[in-house]
C-alpha cells in the first residue's frame, strides 16, 4: 500500500514538474533574428535596402519593408510580447509594424505600425501608434541604441521605450481605420521593419517576440 502512495506522489510530482516546464517555456523570449543573416526576413520591392552590420540589420535605402517570414508561431502572431533593440542616426524615419501581411510594393495596408523617428520633419515621433494615437514628444535620442517594447493582448496596445510607457491605447468598438490605412485595427498577423526614404538610416537588433495566449 505504501508503494502505492509513493509511485501516486512521484507521478505526481512529475506531471507537476511538466505543467511548470511547459508554462517555463511559454514565458521565454524567443529571438527572430540570428545576428549574421536575414534567414525568416522577406523584403519587398527593394531587398537592397536591408542588410547587416555589426550584428544588427541596416536600413538604408529606398521605401521598402522587412516582414518576418520565420517559423516561430508560423508568422502569425495575435497575442504577443515584442521587444528590440534600435538605433537611429539624425533625421532618419522607420516603424515597427505588427498585425500585418507581406505586401510586395508601398506602405503596409494591414496592420499597426509604431513609429521610429526621433528628428525625422515628420513630427510623429518615436513610439507612437501612427496615425492612431501619436506622439510628439522626443523619449529617446539619435546615435544610442534604445529598447522599443510592444505588448498587445487582446483590444489593448502598449509601447515602451526604456520601460517608460509611451503609448497605453484600447482598441475601441466600431473603430474606423484612419484614411490611407483600411487594416489599421487589431486582428493578427507578423512584424516588418520600415525602409522608409534613401536619407533614412536605422539600426535593429536583439528582435524577440514572446506569444502570449
Amino acid at each position: 500500500m505504501k508503494k502505492g502512495i509513493q509511485f501516486f506522489a512521484a507521478a505526481l510530482i512529475l506531471i507537476a514538474c511538466s505543467s511548470t516546464n511547459k508554462i517555463q517555456q511559454s514565458n521565454d523570449w524567443i529571438s527572430l533574428f540570428d545576428g549574421k543573416t536575414l534567414t525568416g526576413w522577406k523584403a519587398g520591392e527593394s531587398p537592397e535596402t536591408f542588410s547587416i552590420e555589426d550584428g544588427a540589420i541596416r536600413v538604408a535605402g529606398v521605401r521598402s519593408h522587412l516582414y518576418y517570414n520565420g517559423t516561430v508561431m508560423n508568422h502569425d502572431f495575435t497575442n504577443f510580447e515584442f521587444k528590440a533593440l534600435v538605433m537611429t542616426k539624425p533625421n532618419s524615419n522607420s516603424g515597427i509594424y505588427f498585425h500585418t501581411i507581406f505586401q510586395e510594393e508601398g506602405f503596409p495596408d494591414k496592420g499597426f505600425e509604431v513609429q521610429v523617428n526621433n528628428s525625422h520633419s515628420d513630427w510623429k515621433r518615436t513610439g507612437g501608434l501612427y496615425d492612431i494615437k501619436d506622439t510628439k514628444e522626443v523619449y529617446v535620442n539619435d546615435n544610442a541604441w534604445y529598447t522599443q517594447y510592444i505588448r498587445v493582448e487582446g483590444k489593448h496596445i502598449v509601447v515602451k521605450l526604456n520601460d517608460v510607457v509611451v503609448t497605453d491605447w484600447t482598441q475601441p468598438e466600431g473603430l474606423t481605420p484612419p484614411k490611407g490605412h483600411p487594416g489599421r485595427f487589431i486582428d493578427k498577423g507578423t512584424f516588418a521593419l520600415q525602409g522608409h526614404d534613401p536619407n533614412s538610416t536605422v539600426f535593429y537588433k536583439d528582435i524577440m517576440v514572446k506569444p502570449l495566449k
